[in-house]
């Protein structure tokens, strides 16, 4: 473990009152904070001598990383000069709560990647509308779904989005690539001129924000498509 040598006596002392973890935190909210800050949050207080984000510092020095943190245990720890057996056993507790929502958040993110997986996504939710809607699938490098967003809801005939809101959801979801989809209430996802204009605006915006646009997807039924298959893929048809 380390000795210390590198560190400041009192980090926390040595910062601004505005400038601390506390105060940061409740200015920017978590997203705002370093590493070291937010591990001097969990830790809520140093010891004789180390001052909280010495501490933090030094457990983020010794492990690596923070993600390096989610695998040590009790001993580990307990090495660490300042971390008595509740300490460690809380840490322990908090880093194993992390590991299992990131394992149980990836189990569900279904990937979606093809016209086919969008549409049967979507099914459920688009069956039975009386008017159009529009959703942006926000995706991550896999082409696992982050968030299906509903971006505009509109009239029987009409629910076209602009490229604005559809992107503004993709970036506030990190999202490297999107599926864009609407529903066509009469079951027929044949698509429209209002559609193919829509979409191809959508392929200009794509490249501007630099997210792929794998497909703009129209749900319908099985019964009502003249092809039987129950959507309508853009990407399937050579408009993107």
């Amino acid at each position: 473990m380390s000795d210390g040598a590198p560190f400041p006596e009192n980090r926390l002392q040595a910062m601004a009152v505005g400038e601390r973890p506390q105060e940061r935190l409740e200015r920017l909210g978590p997203g705002a904070l370093s590493d070291a800050e937010l591990l001097a949050m969990l830790l809520r207080s140093g010891t004789q001598g180390q001052d909280v984000m010495t501490l933090a510092t030094r457990l983020l020095t010794d492990a690596g990383s923070l993600g390096a943190l989610t695998r040590w245990n009790d001993s580990d720890f307990r090495r660490a000069k300042g971390i008595g057996p509740v300490k460690a056993a809380q840490l322990r507790t908090v880093f194993e709560v992390a590991t299992r929502v990131l394992r149980q958040a990836t189990e569900t993110m279904p990937v979606i990647n093809t016209a086919g997986l969008a549409a049967d996504y979507l099914r459920p939710l688009a069956q039975a509308l009386l008017v159009e809607k529009f959703w942006v699938l926000c995706l991550n490098r896999k082409n696992r779904l982050i968030k299906c967003a509903e971006v505009t809801s509109g009239t029987a005939t009409s629910a076209l989005a602009h490229p604005r809101e559809v992107f503004r959801e993709a970036l506030r979801a990190s999202a490297t690539a999107i599926i864009a989809a609407h529903n066509h209430p009469s079951g027929d996802p044949s698509p429209s001129a209002a559609d193919v204009q829509v979409t191809r605006q959508l392929r200009e915006a794509a490249r501007t924000v630099d997210i792929a646009l794998l497909d703009h997807v129209i749900v319908g039924s099985l019964a009502a498509d003249p092809t039987a298959r129950g959507y309508y893929s853009f990407r399937e048809a050579g408009v993107l």
